[in-house]
C-alpha cells in the first residue's frame, strides 16, 4: 500500500538532512497517515480509508460524502 492520503493526496517528498556541518544527505518526508473507518450514511456501510491528519479535519468539516465526491473528482480516490 502506498503512502498516499485517499483524501488530499498528500504524499512522500523528499529534502535534506543538514547536519552540523552543513553537509547534505537526502531524506524523505512522510505525510501522517493513519487507517481509519468511515461511516457513510449514504450508503449505509463502513468503509476503510488511509488518511492523512489533514484529511480527517476535511472530513470533519466537510462531511465524509462531500469528501469522497471531491477525492474522486481529483483523482486521489476510487470507491
Amino acid at each position: 500500500m502506498s503512502r498516499v492520503c485517499q483524501i488530499t493526496g498528500k504524499k512522500v517528498i523528499s529534502g535534506n538532512n543538514v547536519s552540523h556541518s552543513h553537509i547534505k544527505t537526502r531524506r524523505k518526508f512522510h505525510p501522517n497517515l493513519q487507517t481509519k473507518k468511515f461511516y457513510v450514511p449514504g450508503e449505509d456501510k463502513w468503509i476503510t480509508l488511509r488518511v492523512s491528519a489533514a484529511g480527517i479535519r476535511t472530513i470533519n468539516k466537510k462531511g465524509i460524502d462531500t469528501a469522497l465526491k471531491d477525492a474522486a473528482q481529483k483523482g486521489y480516490y476510487k470507491g
